[in-house]
């Protein structure tokens, strides 16, 4: 299998750009770029899909380029639906660190890693329109669905721009950085061949591009939001445990796209986690093939094993087997209650509104549906810190599903 194989194997390519871009991916060493804006301070699961396929070129032999927007940032790119909010320069720089830090330690140090403001600060807006502007016609502008989409509801000039600016993007790392290929989401489509039609008119020259499809859930849902949130991929934004526990839901009917997608597993490899997977579904195997790939990438094997200790701990009720900080990973989300001293459980069942009255507590508790750190308990039990996890935590659990974090002072 080559290369070029390989990618649409992995379902990787939509759009392309070049004559000839399957013999360079195949037999050269080229240098492609992927860019993103510093909307935030750290890339989020749904970026990881472009992250992972830049990887896996660096891996055949290419040189990856990412660049952060610290100028197309200021701007941002059209939304299919209304204008970007615009981000302070302090916070747009703020992002830009936290970004590169995630990009380094992802590439290992290997990838070159670039700022587009460093070439955009100097450049003089007349200069612009003269040495770019003049080559863009606005109705090839207009014709571009992003654009298009948002003409009824309005779009500002500066958005409107953007497409221009992305596209001296390509040809200046072309002409100062040997880069002649562009990797994006499909989304970026019309801001790609932009760049390719100055290269080409300009420098007389030919660039390449691919997109990559976008990347679903079983629900249509972008891949990597759970509950309308983004699965952050700093470790401190979103933890090993709540990315392990999404990708461990993952639905049967998908698991096998995302593993060709976000692993270096082989296709043999993936072929035979799935076919041992077909014959005990209930098992998960191919689920936590693919989160024990992603986790270990992004974060280590250590905070990968420590998700799945967590996991099995509170599958198992074995509660008293975490650690404070698993405690605090684990049930960060859930309600909690701090309490200066020893109470006895009735009392702190009613004062945290766990229970509406003493009355509903005592049956909960006649019941066996309140357990204290994965353990049934009875009236008489004493919340203290002799009997919380390191003299800390109390877990309180009622019913099946619903959880309480009690903490000492």
């Amino acid at each position: 299998m080559t290369n070029w194989e390989e990618l649409k194997w992995r379902g990787l390519i939509k759009d392309v750009a070049g004559e000839g871009i399957e013999d360079k991916i195949n037999n050269e060493s080229i240098t492609f770029y992927w860019g993103t804006d510093p909307t935030a301070d750290s890339l989020h699961l749904g970026h990881y899909s472009s992250l992972v396929t830049a990887k896996r070129l660096m891996k055949m032999g290419h040189k990856p380029i990412l660049l952060c927007g610290g100028a197309t940032g200021r701007i941002g790119d059209p939304r299919p639906t209304a204008e970007r909010e615009i981000i302070s320069i302090d916070t747009l720089n703020h992002n830009i660190e936290c970004i590169r830090k995630q990009i380094d330690k992802i590439f290992d140090g290997k990838a070159q890693l670039v700022n587009n403001y460093d070439w955009f600060k100097g450049y003089e807006y007349l200069d612009f329109l003269r040495d770019v502007g003049k080559y863009i016609n606005v109705n090839y502008m207009l014709s571009k669905d992003i654009i298009s989409r948002r003409l009824e509801t309005g779009i500002t000039y500066a958005e409107f721009s953007y497409m221009l600016i992305q596209g001296y993007d390509f040809l200046n790392m072309y002409e100062k950085m040997g880069c002649i290929m562009q990797v994006e989401g499909s989304d970026q489509w019309g801001n790609i061949t932009t760049g390719i039609d100055l290269i080409r008119k300009i420098k007389g020259k030919e660039a390449y591009a691919f997109t990559m499809p976008l990347i679903l859930d079983s629900t249509g849902k972008k891949f990597g939001k759970s509950e309308g949130n983004a699965l952050w991929l700093d470790e401190e934004k979103t933890s090993s445990y709540e990315m392990y526990q999404y990708l461990i839901n993952t639905d049967d009917s998908m698991v096998y796209h995302y593993l060709k997608v976000f692993t270096f597993l082989t296709p043999e490899e993936i072929d035979s986690i799935m076919e041992k997977h077909k014959k005990e579904p209930h098992l998960r195997i191919a689920q936590k093939a693919l989160a024990k790939a992603i986790i270990t990438d992004l974060h280590s094997e250590e905070s990968y094993n420590r998700a799945v200790a967590i996991s099995e701990a509170l599958f198992n009720g074995q509660i008293k087997d975490l650690t404070a900080k698993e405690i605090e990973i684990a049930f960060k989300d859930v309600p909690n209650y701090t309490i200066p001293k020893e109470m006895n459980i009735v009392d702190l069942l009613v004062e945290a509104k766990i229970c509406s009255s003493k009355r509903e507590a005592r049956e909960f508790l006649n019941n066996k549906s309140i357990s204290v750190n994965g353990e049934k308990i009875d009236l008489d039990f004493v919340v203290s810190k002799e009997n919380a996890i390191q003299k800390k935590y109390i877990v309180i659990r009622r019913g099946k599903k619903k959880y309480y974090l009690i903490q000492f002072d």
